[in-house]
């Protein structure tokens, strides 16, 4: 398969390493650790969470490269990729692994359930269904005698356990809807109990319904202006629009009709990171989403921007990454999702990253674009 297969024609352009500014002063051993997790993941064959594109040729060889002793991490990228310019100019964004108080029992200011993954949800990657509005639903859920249906859409998840049906497992009890919503957008979390444990969570499935940005609707309807625009501000504007049953937060929420749901993980891998679609540990500033449709896990990407990642101020931003995650907001071929690390510092910076960036992929020598 080559590039022109498996993207848009005409992306890209091959680059000199020479030419990509500031690369030979960035900590390039630190970016070939995160690679080699990758590596023993496409090496080994072991199955992505989130399932991608397949590896691209070449890949396999240069991870079960990277896997060899005493590799020199710098001449190994330069051996194995050869970098193209993605064009036009792609947008990043960042995520961060939520940190979340919970109770695992209800309490007064903690009544809003995290789900587990549901024992009838079926994931539906090769054959999606079509939803009753004409949407390609990702997930459904198998009843009795093994037919397939639509899974509810958020409104109706919400509405069923308002009503005290066990659609799912509950794992514990966070403060509102907010607080669950952003963990979902996240894909992980935290959550930390009043005794000071902490127990990890993953992404363990969607209903399958497509994502809605409740942040675009917010600017979109006037509520929050593109320059104000934060993750603390939606906090706030949708806390204060009301989360009771029907009030406007509640409701706004609802528009999006994705649900995600969690597993408890305190594996080993786990506790180095929040664990990708790739199934790895990402690694701050190192590890990035990007749309599986069109990428392999485990692919090379250089990011260049001006954004605010190391406090409020922009600054100049440029390091190699690497492919280890997926979203369903993450779409195109010049699209990124910058993984920020853990707890509400870098949820701050992560939220107030809405760019355009510089994108270069480095594709194994074996998938290189034909004429």
């Amino acid at each position: 398969m080559t590039l022109r297969e498996a993207t848009t024609p005409g992306v890209t352009q091959r680059i000199d390493l020479a030419a990509i500014e500031g690369f030979a002063a960035d900590d390039l051993a630190a970016a070939f650790a995160v690679f080699r997790r990758s590596a023993q993941r496409i090496v080994a064959g072991e199955p992505a969470q989130r399932p991608a594109l397949p590896a691209f040729p070449g890949l396999f060889e240069a991870a079960r490269a990277a896997l060899e002793p005493g590799v020199d991490p710098a001449g190994f990228f330069a051996r194995w990729f050869a970098p193209h310019r993605l064009t036009p100019p792609g947008f990043v964004t960042a995520y961060y692994e939520v940190e979340v108080e919970a109770r695992r029992e209800p309490q007064p200011g903690f009544r809003t359930p995290v789900l587990a993954r549901p024992a009838n949800l079926v994931t539906l990657n090769d054959a999606p269904l079509t939803g009753a509005g004409g949407e390609t639903l990702a997930a459904a859920r198998r009843r009795e005698g093994g037919a397939l249906e639509p899974f509810p859409d958020r409104r109706s998840v919400e509405e069923a356990l308002a009503r005290g049906e066990a659609l799912a497992p509950i794992i514990a009890f966070v403060r509102d809807p907010v607080e669950l919503f952003l963990m979902q957008v996240q894909g992980s979390a935290r959550l930390v109990f009043e005794d000071g444990a902490v127990l990890p969570l993953t992404y363990d499935g969607r209903n399958g319904y497509p994502y809605t940005s409740i942040g675009r609707l917010l600017i979109e309807r006037g509520l929050v202006s593109v320059g104000e625009m934060s993750l603390d501000r939606l906090k706030q504007t949708v806390r204060a629009m009301g989360l009771g049953p029907g009030e406007a937060g509640a409701s706004l929420l609802q528009e999006n009709p994705s649900y995600v749901f969690f597993k408890a993980d305190d594996s080993a891998s786990r506790r180095l990171g929040p664990i990708g679609g790739e199934g790895v540990a990402l690694t701050a500033l190192r590890s990035i989403a990007v749309d599986r449709t069109l990428w392999s896990y485990g692919l090379p990407f250089w990011i260049s921007a001006t954004i605010p990642w190391r406090g409020e101020d922009e600054t100049n931003f440029g390091r190699l990454m690497i492919a280890q995650d997926t979203g369903s907001a993450i779409l195109g071929p010049a699209r990124a999702d910058l993984f920020f690390g853990a707890g509400a510092e870098a949820g701050r910076r992560a939220g107030g990253v809405r760019h355009e960036a510089r994108m270069i992929v480095f594709l194994p020598r074996g998938a290189e674009p034909g004429p």
